[in-house]
């Protein structure tokens, strides 16, 4: 019977961000637990268990951790997560899955996703080896060279994970049956691309990307792209790797992000708000997200429209665990004054504002536990910590002791909550949270905060980007292949 090794570790490492990445953090399940957790579920690693299903193999599954973005990864969570992992490989396989991220850094390396791939391949120099990745991921050669194939998302926000998994599983048949030995190249153009320019739902340069690199899988002799590409022939992959590089660096101004001052995006929110279309203005805090490694507790866009005189507004989820602490302890139905928000400071950054008093009531409380319907993560069990529903004269305020993307209504239906009621919907998302909020909205207002996830680069002292890169600095070599061969760390401290 065929054996198939199936994990997923996954963290998209923030380097600024001062939320703790320990082993906890992955709330990593082991073993046979990995079977009952993965199965099922609309990502890579769902994907992976149809197919092994689907072949009738013999799952070793050491393995499922994820935590979301944050900073560091502590060096005991990466040894006892990678050790699990290569322990499996060396009991004997036919295939190895991965549903990794691309961009984890660890106390010690800074290529997390590299010096996994590697342990791994020196256990099982000659096992497939297929790796599904999320399109953030930041590809490094080592990672190239040490797996047969990765296959990254295509679609931001990330509503095919389960595809990208079954795109892996694919390649991986493909060399088990017919003895294809793929070849991969990547090219990394010296660009930093504002995520809020890489929406694939709308008409821009990203999505265009994105039609490159699926024409070019349409060919017989391509298996995949990403900027990486799995082709049969090593220069077929460099080809397409690099057209699509080039391209993407000669449209490089699109992918820059205009931070508009909190002031004008209050403004337009009234002013959308006043409309006939029925539904919230969607207010997002885009420097405080939690899925790119924010705290979720700068209190800047909330503060701000409550002095701004807006009303009607739904905000969270806010993480303040001692506040959730005081208001559990005061019980559903008292009234209180809180200090919210606005305590956890980041390294480089400014200190951060006075937290906002608010007086209001406890409404509702619960333990943050919801199951996701959504498009992202459909079927899993997500855990805020508890959870208050906090109600003033202008705001419903959902706080939580951890910090959670608002990628789902469970995420406020769990305590009590019908955000869709609001006349101003305040979300610390970027892009998680539009699939389901997006079409309820009758506008979208995106929202500068100083958080460490912020779209302003002047609030960031980078320290370990490869230089020069776009926008940061004037004069670049011409665009060529040898870039994507540089030696340079690729990786940006963001």
């Amino acid at each position: 019977m065929m054996r198939i090794v199936i994990a997923r570790l996954n963290h998209e490492t923030n380097t600024f961000s001062p939320v703790r990445t320990s082993l906890a953090s992955f709330d990593p399940k082991w073993g046979e637990e990995v079977g009952t957790f993965g199965s099922g579920l609309n990502t890579a690693l769902g994907a992976f268990f149809d197919y092994a299903l689907q072949k009738g193999a013999e799952v070793i599954t050491p393995l499922a951790a994820t935590a979301n973005p944050s900073g560091l990864v502590e060096d005991e969570a990466f040894e006892q997560m990678t050790a699990a992992v290569v322990a499996a490989v060396e009991r004997g396989c036919d295939a190895i899955l991965l549903d990794l991220h691309g961009a984890m850094v660890t106390r010690s390396f800074d290529d997390g996703g590299g010096e996994l791939l590697a342990r791994v391949r020196r256990a099982a120099p000659d096992v497939p080896l297929g790796v599904a990745l999320d399109l953030h991921g930041n590809i490094t050669q080592r990672m190239v060279d040490n797996c047969d194939c990765m296959v990254g998302f295509k679609t931001y926000p990330h509503i095919d994970m389960y595809a990208t998994g079954e795109h892996v599983a694919r390649i991986i048949d493909a060399m088990l049956k017919d003895g294809l030995r793929p070849r991969q190249a990547w090219s990394h153009p010296p660009m930093l691309a504002a995520t809020l320019k890489m929406n694939t739902n709308e008409d821009c340069a990203m999505t265009d990307l994105v039609n490159l690199a699926r024409a070019a899988e349409e060919r017989d002799d391509i298996y995949g792209v990403s900027v990486v590409a799995v082709a049969r022939g090593e220069a077929t992959a460099r080809a397409v790797a690099d057209k699509i590089a080039k391209e993407a660096w000669r449209r490089r101004e699109e992918f820059l992000y205009l931070e508009l001052p909190l002031e004008h995006s209050l403004s337009s929110a009234r002013e959308a708000a006043s409309g006939p279309v029925t539904g919230p203005v969607l207010l997002l805090d885009h420097g405080d997200n939690c899925m790119s490694g924010g705290t979720c507790d700068n209190i800047d866009v909330l503060a701000a429209a409550l002095a701004s005189g807006l009303n009607g507004i739904v905000a969270g989820p806010i993480c303040d665990p001692q506040v959730v602490a005081e208001l559990i302890e005061a019980g559903v139905g008292a009234t209180a004054t809180i200090n919210l928000g606005n305590k956890v400071k980041a390294d480089g950054f400014a200190a951060p504002r006075t937290p906002i008093r608010l007086w209001g009531k406890v409404v509702a409380a619960s333990d943050g536990d919801y199951v996701v319907s959504g498009p992202i993560y459909s079927g899993q069990l997500c855990h805020m910590g508890r959870a208050v529903k906090f109600q003033t004269d202008a705001a419903i305020v959902l706080i939580t002791e951890r910090p959670h993307e608002p990628w789902d209504l469970g995420v406020f239906h769990c305590a009590a909550i019908d955000p869709l009621k609001a006349r101003y919907l305040i979300l610390k998302s970027r892009m998680y949270c539009r699939p389901v909020f997006e079409r309820h909205c009758k506008a979208v207002i995106e929202c500068a905060s100083g958080g460490v996830t912020s779209s302003n680069h002047n609030l960031f002292s980078f320290r370990k980007l490869a230089r020069p890169i776009y926008p940061l600095d004037d004069e670049f070599p011409q665009f060529d292949s040898s870039w994507s061969r540089s030696e340079k760390s690729q990786r940006s401290s963001a």
